[in-house]
C-alpha cells in the first residue's frame, strides 16, 4: 500500500471504506505533503454544517496516506493520536485538506492537517501521529 501509482489504484484501495463513503478524493500524495478534498454535501450534521467528524476523518485520511508514503515498501501506518480544532463552519462546496509533515521518523510520523473551504478560509486544524509498522509476512 505504499506505492500509490494512480487514481485507479487509490479507488481500489479505498473501495467500500469510509474514505469512499465520504467522497474523499486524493489530489497529491507524498511523505512531506499530501492533499485531498471532500464534498460538504452528504457530510453534514442536522443543522446543515460540515460535520466535525467528517473533517477529522479527512484529516486522518490525508495524514495516513502521507505516513504510508513515508513508511516505504513493505510497511504501513496506523493512527496513534488525532486532534482537531474546528474554526468555522462550511455549508456547501468542497473542503480541501493539506497534510504537512512535522516529524518523519523511523517508527512514527506526525502531520499538521489544515482543512479549508473553497474561499481558502481555514475550517479545521488537526494533528495526526502515526506509528509505522512492518507489513505482516
Amino acid at each position: 500500500m505504499t506505492d500509490i501509482a494512480d487514481n485507479a489504484e487509490i479507488a481500489d484501495l479505498t473501495r467500500d471504506t469510509l474514505i469512499e463513503k465520504l467522497g474523499i478524493e486524493m489530489l497529491e500524495i507524498g511523505a512531506e505533503r499530501t492533499v485531498g478534498r471532500m464534498p460538504v454535501a452528504g457530510n453534514t450534521q442536522p443543522a446543515g454544517l460540515l460535520h466535525g467528524g467528517a473533517s477529522a476523518a479527512l484529516a486522518e485520511t490525508l495524514g495516513s496516506f502521507a505516513a504510508i508514503a513515508h513508511a516505504g515498501p513493505g510497511r504501513y501506518a496506523v493512527g496513534l493520536e488525532l486532534n482537531a480544532t474546528h474554526h468555522r463552519s462550511a455549508r456547501e462546496g468542497w473542503v480541501t485538506g493539506t497534510a504537512t509533515a512535522l516529524h518523519l521518523g523511523r517508527s512514527t510520523a506526525s502531520y499538521e492537517i489544515a482543512v479549508a473551504d473553497e474561499s481558502g478560509r481555514r475550517v479545521c486544524t488537526s494533528r495526526l501521529t502515526c506509528m509505522l509498522l512492518d507489513a505482516p509476512s
